[in-house]
């Protein structure tokens, strides 16, 4: 009986492969593809660390200078710079959290036209995708340098530099949850006699607006240890004395700049997750009422 089975077992199957061949197997051009671009991927990396000398040879040769770096920046020292270092770190976060704020509050307008389901004309809206993608292409970095040179030394060109880019960031992540939303709650609210600014109101921003929350304190989050690195092309904040300490081969001072720079980060992240959980529940809770 169970030599039966087994038999129709793997008559079932033979036939089943040979009406559905492709349930089975990948097409010959398909497999090609796939071995293809795994053959490339592979070539790129080998590549890569050719052309970079990522040897295991040259890490060992590195390796003694970096233990006698790490092992001069302890015990950490301040000096007598703790108040400039404090003045410096406070530049830094609220460069960051004024330059986080400015590009939300403009990437939100920006965001709904790089949207389809908002904007209908295809070439505005694909102009406006390219000029966010275009905002956020160039790093913060060289925005900084640029905004050095146009508005001089100081957290101005920071915080110019963190609008510019996390403009184009922001609008792309917020359009994309734009687009995700649900439209059931935008069509109830045209079908109630809406217009189109009443639709994204209470038909969009709601079911969108706990994604756009997120993102920004993310983005607070992130900006927070960026802004560090553009103090240290002259954009102000705490990285000018980091790259100071560093470039003078204080490295006691620098180890003490650094873990300022990681308590900071710290605070910052997990008052972010409570600030995140309160605006985010009550948002939700919201768009549960409206829907």
């Amino acid at each position: 009986m169970r030599e039966n089975i087994a038999d129709f077992d793997v008559a079932s199957i033979a036939a089943t492969r040979a009406r559905y061949p492709l349930a089975f197997e990948a097409p010959l051009l398909v497999r090609l593809r796939i071995r293809a671009t795994w053959l490339a991927f592979f070539v790129l990396t080998a590549y890569c660390f050719w052309t970079f000398n990522l040897s295991p040879v040259r890490l060992w040769q590195g390796s003694g200078t970096l233990v006698d770096i790490a092992s001069r920046m302890f015990p950490p020292t301040v000096g007598d710079a703790f108040n400039d270092y404090l003045w410096a770190l406070f530049q830094t976060i609220a460069m960051a959290f004024l330059g986080t704020i400015i590009a939300a509050v403009l990437a939100v307008p920006l965001g709904l036209m790089c949207a389809r389901n908002i904007m209908p004309v295809r070439i505005a809206q694909f102009l406006f995708r390219r000029t966010s993608d275009t905002l956020r292409g160039i790093d913060q970095v060289i925005w900084a340098l640029i905004f050095v040179r146009a508005v001089g030394l100081g957290p101005l060109a920071g915080i110019l530099a963190i609008i510019i880019s996390d403009t184009g960031t922001l609008a792309k992540l917020f359009s994309e949850a734009i687009e995700n939303a649900d439209k059931k709650q935008a069509e109830g609210i045209r079908a109630c006699g809406g217009n189109a600014v009443q639709t994204i109101r209470h038909g969009i921003i709601p079911q969108v607006l706990p994604v756009m929350l997120s993102n920004v304190l993310y983005i607070f989050e992130s900006n927070t240890r960026s802004a560090t690195i553009l103090g240290i092309v002259g954009a102000g904040g705490i990285g000018f004395y980091l790259a100071d300490r560093i470039r003078t081969m204080l490295w006691e001072e620098a180890s003490f700049i650094m873990i300022m720079i990681l308590i900071a980060v710290y605070v910052i992240d997990w008052i972010s997750k409570l600030v995140r959980r309160r605006l985010i529940g009550g948002a939700r809770e919201t768009a549960g009422v409206v829907h």
